[in-house]
């Protein structure tokens, strides 16, 4: 028997019912029934409830006792009466009459509730972040990440992948983001980066003959905080396959997220094989190349039919090269005023000039625009779009890129206000066909789209044959409930075709010898073809927690400034690190005002 339990305060039922125990854990609730007091003493497991009557010795001791203190009881395990089971606990057909108790580890006036629902500040919460791990919630969103991490293990093992860990210091490598650098005491002057994704490790170990690789892995980005992305470090299942195409890969992640998701929701679940979306037909129809496929709204292309029309900002962005897209909001007719002036205000805040619309309702055709337009051109808007009676129809007018970007913003807006988007449902699909190269929109130069280490479709031919902007790579990202979880590639794994996307990329030889000499020399020595991807493992759990912020799954997050309110971080160091590192550190102006003025 351990010293501190006979019994966790999840495990006792009626069948314990006679039974001598041992309990610890901490103080949750404390209730005073005429003189008998009523504990529910948590751990980890759950909650059991302890009777104390006044005849105990250490009843007296109960009023120096507060709320999270951490006791230990002795007593005996006796079956509720009828009318006090509680059906919300595992444990609640019986109660511990305790005998003895001994404190363990007293707590001060906790600074908020952990049995209530305390809205504290976030600041608080994560500044005190063990106490707020001690809630329901929060523990059980913490529980559920460890769950979905093992079986995302058990499934990758069992489907013949083997896991290996790669550095955490290492050199800087462009995936999109800012680096955390690390100075090296050895070397003055120089440093470590911490790795942004385990990307050229993985495609390494493939040239190193290790077939089937997949990883936790920790990933280090300097970016700014959103919902769905914590700042400073984020985990994701790194993943890489040996003589594979993007098919099987394909196969392989769907596999795991089917295994997962039937495994932590009830919720309704896009089965394998997903939908696939190329990239443009994504911009086209959802302005987003991460589209929540809950949400039934579209964009339609109706530029032709504003071509020759006497309503003159349409006419005149189309005979520019703009376009003009419409979305159906379906039975809006019955809406006030301000949900459409609102939903205009929104588009341009969005960057929208102005966003018309049109509003068929019985016989009626509303809308500041439609004496502009002759009957045929209603009509033809009308059929284009598939208005049924009551609904209207959004227009935007700017060129492709603005109307796509606007209308990747209204969508979803406009899918929230009208309710259309099923809370009960995930829908998973993969964009696929990126663009291995776009136009640099300050300078018009060629640059990498996406990954500059994925393999352009149609190989070295595409690369000497083929304008740059249309040569599509094999690149792809899965996407649920408009949240991206994951992007991949079949890699690059020649160094003649390596050179040669760099080359018109604007990048000489020299730069990938010289940045990526690792791997293009481990190419040159016989690589297999490969390709991977790597599944995010917050975002994953978010979802499964129903969580609308990534810092609720995880366990001691950064707040939106990038910092640790528990432990300080990040913290100044001391004269005598820095000299170590021979680093000197110089503050921004402003700063060095502010601690001028505090001196």
């Amino acid at each position: 028997m351990s010293q501190y339990r006979t019994n966790t305060c999840g495990e006792l039922r009626k069948s314990d019912v006679g039974k001598e125990v041992r309990l610890s854990g901490w103080i949750h609730s404390v209730r005073d029934h005429g003189g008998v007091i009523f504990i529910d003493l948590r751990d980890h497991y759950g909650i059991t409830q302890v009777v104390i009557d006044p005849e105990c010795a250490f009843y007296q001791e109960l009023d120096r006792w507060r709320v999270e203190t951490v006791v230990q009881f002795d007593g005996k395990v006796v079956a509720r009466e009828e009318g006090t089971i509680n059906p919300k606990l595992a444990t609640g057909e019986v109660e511990v009459y305790a005998t003895a108790m001994e404190v363990l580890g007293e707590a001060d006036v906790i600074p908020f509730q952990i049995a209530k629902d305390d809205q504290a500040p976030e600041a608080m919460r994560l500044k005190y972040r063990f106490l707020d791990l001690r809630r329901e919630k929060l523990h059980n969103n913490i529980m559920l990440r460890s769950k979905v991490i093992a079986e995302m293990r058990r499934y990758m093992t069992e489907n013949g992948f083997n896991e290996f860990q790669t550095p955490i210091l290492t050199a800087s490598s462009p995936e999109g983001a800012r680096d955390y650098l690390v100075p090296s005491r050895l070397h003055p002057g120089k440093f470590y980066a911490l790795p942004q994704a385990p990307q050229q490790f993985k495609q390494l170990l493939m040239v190193a003959g290790f077939d089937r690789y997949f990883q936790i892995a920790p990933c280090f980005r300097d970016e700014d905080a959103r919902a769905d992305r914590s700042p400073g470090e984020f985990y994701q299942m790194d993943v890489e396959m040996s003589f594979a195409d993007q098919d099987e890969i394909f196969a392989v992640i769907e596999g795991l997220f089917d295994d997962v998701f039937g495994k932590f929701t009830s919720k309704e679940y896009t089965k394998p094989p997903f939908p696939r979306i190329p990239f443009r037909e994504a911009m086209e129809r959802f302005g987003s190349d991460k589209p929540d496929l809950r949400n039934p709204l579209e964009m339609i292309d109706v530029s032709d039919l504003f071509r020759d029309c006497d309503f003159k900002a349409f006419a005149g962005t189309v005979a520019n090269g703009g376009v003009v897209k419409a979305i159906r909001a379906p039975k809006v007719a019955g809406k006030p005023r301000k949900f459409f002036d609102d939903l205009i205000k929104f588009a341009q805040e969005n960057g929208a000039k102005g966003m018309a619309y049109i509003i068929w309702n019985g016989d009626e055709v509303k809308s500041p625009i439609v004496k502009f337009l002759n009957d045929s051109i209603v009509q033809a808007l009308h059929d284009r779009g598939g208005v049924e009676d009551g609904d209207a129809l959004f227009f935007l007018a700017d060129s492709l890129k603005v109307a796509q970007k606007i209308g990747g913003a209204v969508i979803p807006e406009l899918g929230r206000q009208l309710d259309l988007i099923d809370k009960n449902v995930f829908k998973f699909c993969w964009i696929v066909d990126f663009p291995m190269f776009e136009e640099d929109e300050e300078t018009g130069a060629v640059i990498f789209s996406h990954n500059p280490f994925s393999m352009p479709q149609g190989g070295m031919d595409a690369l000497l044959n083929k304008s740059p902007l249309d040569i599509l790579a094999y690149q792809y990202d899965i996407v649920c409930n408009g949240i991206e979880l994951s992007s991949g590639a079949i890699r690059n794994h020649r160094p003649e075709i390596m050179y040669k996307a760099f080359e018109i990329a604007g990048h000489p030889a020299s730069t990938v010898d010289e940045k990526f000499g690792g791997m293009i020399n481990a190419f040159k020595l016989g690589a297999p073809p490969h390709g991977g991807i790597a599944p995010g493992v917050d975002r994953t759990v978010m979802m499964l927690a129903d969580e609308p912020n990534i810092r609720e799954v995880i366990a001691f997050p950064f707040n939106q400034q990038a910092q640790d309110l528990m432990m300080n971080a990040p913290a100044e160091a001391t004269i005598k690190q820095l000299r170590e590192l021979h680093i000197e550190v110089k503050l921004p102006k402003k700063q060095q005002e502010k601690a001028a003025e505090e001196k």
